[in-house]
């Protein structure tokens, strides 16, 4: 499959792009542009701000057919963050929340240790609403395959655990106007191509016209993680 429909559809962002007040992207390498979509609802409505509800779990698939997002509404505005590094130490800026709030978050759901994403049987993976030692402002996104635990107010950065980076940022934009919401890239380091490496011979048997890796265009449906995961792990 990886070789036949893997398809590089990145380009690499050129020059420095602004990410809000004193934040400036450092390296070309942690932003890739993939085809701009817009995020709908089970209807196939643009998905509305005010639809989501504070500090639940909410997936979508991009760039690629097969790898899935987390958007969260964080319920309060989220800053812009400066000094993320990937596992290479490309370093970046993160360009926070978007939306009416500047709330609105999302995140690849790929675990950037071993990759445990949320699938149809199960997902290791997922937002935490505060408990005893969290932040109680904040919640996290954990992993319970190996007890990875990322910020996602402050750009999917590493809390603890095993993982060498943060969580790769899906590039948001909120048109105001129209009241919707697209997706329009990645920002950080990417699981991807390691991701149709690994976890190839099942995605073959879940996508048999090896379309796994179809770069995704047009609209994207956003439904709750528990609909798109038939279990949702705790720990």
């Amino acid at each position: 499959m990886r070789r036949r429909s893997f398809v590089k559809v990145c380009a690499l962002g050129a020059g420095a792009m602004a990410a809000g007040p004193g934040l400036l992207f450092s390296s070309d390498l942690v932003r890739r542009e993939y085809s701009r979509v817009r995020l709908v609802d089970f209807h196939g409505q643009p998905l509305r701000p005010a639809e989501l509800s504070p500090q639940r779990h909410y997936v979508f698939n991009y760039p690629y057919l097969a790898t899935p997002c987390f958007l969260l509404n964080l319920n309060r505005p989220v800053p812009g963050l400066n000094g993320l590094s990937t596992e290479q130490g490309d370093r970046y800026a993160w360009q926070g929340g978007v939306g009416p709030q500047r709330s609105l978050v999302a995140y690849s759901a790929i675990c950037a240790h071993k990759m445990a994403h949320p699938t149809t049987a199960v997902s290791y993976i997922s937002f935490r609403q505060p408990r005893n030692g969290d932040d109680p402002e904040t919640g996290v996104i954990s992993c319970c395959a190996e007890n990875s635990v990322y910020d996602p107010f402050r750009g999917g950065r590493v809390i603890s655990g095993p993982a060498p980076q943060p969580l790769a940022a899906i590039v948001l934009e909120y048109d105001a106007e129209n009241d919707a919401l697209y997706a329009q890239g990645t920002l950080g380091g990417e699981m991807f191509r390691r991701f149709f490496s690994e976890f190839e011979a099942r995605l073959s048997l879940e996508y048999p016209d090896g379309d796994a890796a179809r770069p995704l265009e047009g609209d994207v449906e956003v439904i709750p993680l528990e609909r798109y995961s038939a279990n949702i792990m705790q720990c």
